[in-house]
């Protein structure tokens, strides 16, 4: 087996002016849940739908099980996406309100040239498999609720057995109670079928839960990635501090010290990145190192030990300002 199923080199996807990802190298292990996150405007949907190619990249590479994507014919990605499947955002859009259930979720075996009575079984053991039954299958997607349609969207893209799932935000559109249901199947499908997910989320009690491993996006760039429980007790760049800090918690609301580390304002527009390091017109470090130049001149490298890298020229003033806050104490 790969020690890599799937790989992104130098990753650029431009819409005239801007960059919606700009330069993102990442790799994910068979079996691993990759989450990504960041704020809405970040580029992690962008990032997401080019790992698949959706988006085609404007530049960069992407490897998937040592086949190179981005070199094939749209023919030839068409086999190589039988084995890397999307589950999209919005239940409701994403499937066809003409179409029946069975026909929704047996389409990519359709397209794979599998026979009619082949497809009819997949399908009812597919609707089976993510808590619906078989007997939905000739149901209208109208019929169901939001849960329900992204059961059917998960069941879709399981039709080819996937060895991997991109997740773009599949839970944003559901009520919390619905939200834990989908997660519980998600990791519950994981676990049976020896599934790799890479997880698009902003919701990081969630991502805690899922994700091997966590990407911060900050306007196109990946700032930090660490395993999932290593980020979330010693976070290495204040953006990723500043997410953390915004977490809601049980209690009175927020510590004064928790408040130190939030974010100021609104990310810059994409089409205006600032210069140096793209963060520092909202960091709340580099204001309490008396706003340094190199910050707002030099942009930052990606750099650490031990698979925790994070791009921050300052990252090793972080632990000592975060040793006394409730902030990591609750995380821990």
């Amino acid at each position: 087996m790969n020690e890599i199923l799937l790989e992104a080199r130098d990753i650029e996807v431009r819409f005239n002016a801007v960059r919606a990802v700009d330069g993102v190298s990442l790799t994910v292990a068979p079996g691993e849940t990759l989450a990504i996150v960041g704020e809405s405007g970040c580029g992690k949907t962008t990032l997401g739908r080019s790992l698949a190619l959706l988006q085609r990249p404007t530049s960069g590479k992407v490897m998937f099980d040592g086949a190179e994507l981005t070199a094939l014919s749209d023919r030839q990605l068409r086999q190589a996406r039988r084995q890397l499947q999307m589950v999209f955002q919005d239940p409701y859009a994403s499937l066809d309100p003409r179409q029946r259930v069975g026909e929704i979720v047996g389409e990519p075996l359709l397209i794979a040239g599998v026979d009619r009575a082949t497809r009819q079984k997949r399908v009812a053991e597919l609707l089976d498999m993510v808590g619906l039954g078989a007997d939905m299958a000739q149901r209208l997607p109208r019929e169901f609720s939001g849960g329900q349609r992204q059961r059917i969207g998960i069941a879709r893209a399981l039709a080819c057995e996937p060895k991997l799932i991109i997740c773009d935000e599949p839970l944003s559109a559901l009520d919390v109670s619905i939200q834990a249901q989908i997660v519980n199947l998600l990791i519950d499908l994981q676990r049976r079928l020896r599934l790799t997910y890479v997880f698009i989320s902003h919701d990081l009690a969630v991502v805690r839960q899922m994700a091997s491993r966590v990407a911060v996006m900050y306007l196109g760039r990946i700032v930090e990635i660490a395993e999932t429980e290593q980020l979330f007790s010693a976070p290495r760049h204040p953006y990723t501090v500043a997410l953390l800090s915004s977490v809601p918690t049980l209690g009175s609301g927020p510590s004064p010290v928790a408040e130190d580390f939030l974010l100021a304002g609104d990310p810059p527009s994409p089409s205006r990145v600032p210069s140096g390091c793209r963060f520092h017109t909202r960091c709340w470090l580099s204001g309490k190192l008396g706003h340094p130049e190199r910050c707002a001149t030099q942009a930052p490298v990606s750099a650490g030990e031990g698979g925790h890298l994070a791009a921050c020229h300052f990252s090793d003033e972080i632990a000592p300002l975060l040793s006394t806050s409730p902030l990591l104490k609750g995380a821990a």
